[in-house]
């Protein structure tokens, strides 16, 4: 399908408010109206202009930012709410099926990656114990 200028401008307003707005619970007509078209239309040049629909083009910037404020170590929870999820276990299993590891996992992944280096625990009284040799 062929986008006239102004209506993949229209689009692109619409997708900008996904963008600017993806925390907040955004709807199909709501962004069809902002793209000034009706929804089934504006569902169907959306898909066409970028491969999938409003929804699933929410979802992906939703997960993105979700990785940012992780590797940025905020709390799984609060990044579940902060980047526009209702539940959280909804979330983790979104989050796992896309990026192919829970939030936490991807976490401990990425900086084990990053740093070159696994966290582990020791107790501080191992640690007194046996420093002492």
């Amino acid at each position: 399908m062929v986008l006239h200028d102004e209506t993949f401008a229209r689009v692109l307003r619409a997708r900008d408010a996904i963008h600017a707005r993806y925390a907040e619970p955004l709807r199909l007509d709501e962004l069809a109206r902002e793209a000034a078209l009706s929804p089934f239309h504006f569902l169907r040049i959306f898909r066409s202009a970028f491969g999938e629909t409003p929804h699933q083009y929410l979802t992906r910037v939703r997960i993105e930012a979700a990785k940012r404020l992780l590797l940025a170590d905020a709390p799984v929870t609060d990044v579940c709410f902060e980047v526009g999820f209702q539940s959280l276990g909804s979330f983790s299993a979104l989050f796992a099926r896309r990026v192919g590891s829970p939030p936490t996992a991807f976490r401990r992944r990425v900086h084990h990656f990053a740093f070159g280096v696994q966290r582990v625990y020791v107790p501080h009284c191992y640690v007194e114990a046996f420093s002492q040799f």
